[in-house]
């Protein structure tokens, strides 16, 4: 049987393809402006001439970014940070998110844990207690400094515990009736159907741990602890001169700031979108479908 279009369906395809087509360049034409931006001269990029292609190619920002030790240092830092707080996030937030995910005649005090969680994203002790806290723990100028105080994410905690509680319970039941304990049943039943929420908070985690620089410079002592975004912060969005040699300074005259920011951006972005087209897989397939049989 062949199915033939109407004219209405026709032009509704054409339609959407070009506004999701719009809607893509809108997205991707910003960044390689940005792209175009850090490969061009300083004078090209002060004068407007940079659109969508370099002009008068340099990797004088590049250099400026990349010729240091300390951002080395810092990229060792923030990948460290990335991989051992993406860990705990996730391995926290999936045993707090399967047993919150029960029904209440299952878990009695349900209730009242998921509001002690939430409460926690209306209202925070502040600042200065948070930095206290690090402080008298013994975690100041370490890598736990980065990841313990943000352990438990609590917004993904409440997307993860909403998937949970929609998959179907009859996988549970007969899990229980086969003799399998809770963790067999987190371990073989749950996580598996749970990939696609799984790999989305993860790279919700990735990109918040790789994204952040404020803790770095209010827990770190040393700029040879900074994460990434800390050290470029410091040093090439606010100049910090106490951190420049002289080939620095001699270098910071061949760029400005707009070369270097947009070097700064395009160097933060990479790793991000080398790890997602691996994930994305993820994002569109429907595991669940077809599990629970009639």
């Amino acid at each position: 049987m062949v199915y033939r279009l109407s004219w209405s369906r026709k032009v509704f395809i054409a339609f959407n393809y070009a506004f999701l087509t719009a809607l893509s360049l809108l997205c991707i034409v910003p960044f390689i402006h940005i792209l175009a931006i850090s490969f061009s001269s300083s004078s090209a990029a002060a004068a407007g001439w940079v659109k969508l292609w370099p002009v008068e190619f340099t990797l004088a920002s590049y250099e400026n970014v990349l010729s240091k030790q300390e951002f080395l240092s810092s990229f060792a830092v923030s990948l460290k940070r990335v991989l051992l707080g993406t860990s705990v996030n996730m391995l926290l937030t999936v045993l707090a998110a399967y047993p919150l995910s029960k029904e209440i005649r299952q878990f009695r005090w349900r209730t009242g844990y998921v509001w002690f969680f939430v409460l926690t994203m209306l209202f925070s002790g502040g600042l200065i207690p948070l930095y206290m806290t690090v402080k008298m723990t013994g975690m100041m100028d370490s890598i736990w400094a980065l990841v313990i105080p943000g352990a438990v994410p609590v917004y993904n905690l409440v997307l993860l515990l909403n998937f949970f509680r929609s998959l179907p319970k009859e996988l549970e039941e007969s899990a229980m009736i086969d003799g399998a304990n809770p963790f067999i049943v987190l371990w073989k039943i749950f996580l598996p159907l749970s990939v696609p929420a799984l790999a989305t908070l993860t790279l919700f985690s990735m990109v918040s741990h790789w994204n952040s620089w404020f803790d770095g410079l209010i827990y770190m002592n040393s700029p040879s602890h900074y994460p990434l975004q800390s050290f470029l912060q410091t040093v090439v969005i606010q100049r910090d001169m106490r951190y420049l040699t002289p080939k620095d300074a001699e270098l910071l005259k061949l760029v400005s700031d707009r070369t270097n920011s947009a070097a700064q951006i395009f160097v933060a972005t990479l790793p991000i979108l080398i790890v997602y087209p691996f994930l994305q897989k993820y994002f569109v397939h429907g595991i669940v479908l077809g599990s629970v049989k009639e």
